[in-house]
């Protein structure tokens, strides 16, 4: 199954940066592609969230479960209904010299060979595309 891992610098502590990757539903006001992100259970250490993207005109929606490890900064999901037959990954956050390094990554299966081995690089690359929307848009929202 294809996996995506993209990564950024962020000039912003790790803390920070994980606080504000932990509250998904304002990713819409900073993230082109997701229009929205309802939080719809709150646990002692994660969220169960419903997803709704936009890529290039195609909705894609799910619900996963998020869990936050608060000692380790991290964040690791995982699809539990939706428009994919997988979908999970894990958000990291390294403290660097003067900011963090955040390592979003994204194992993934449409479900449908077929489809996987016409488009498979086109599906990656889509993949990584919105990996990289989603880190551009925390990032931009450290330096607005």
């Amino acid at each position: 199954m294809p996996y995506v891992e993209t990564s950024i610098y962020i000039e912003k502590d790790p803390d920070s940066v994980y606080s504000f990757a932990k509250n998904m539903e304002i990713f819409p006001k900073y993230m082109t592609d997701v229009e929205s992100v309802t939080v719809t259970e709150k646990t002692e250490n994660g969220t169960i969230t419903e997803w709704v993207t936009n890529i290039e005109g195609t909705p894609i929606i799910w619900t996963e479960e998020d869990i936050f490890n608060d000692k380790e900064r991290t964040i690791s999901y995982r699809l539990i209904e939706g428009d994919l037959d997988k979908f999970e990954g894990t958000w990291n956050f390294h403290p660097e010299e003067t900011g963090t390094k955040v390592v979003l990554g994204v194992d993934f299966d449409f479900g449908i060979p077929h489809l996987e081995e016409l488009i498979g690089p086109t599906l990656e690359s889509k993949v990584k595309e919105n990996s990289d929307m989603m880190l551009n848009g925390v990032k931009a929202y450290f330096e607005k």
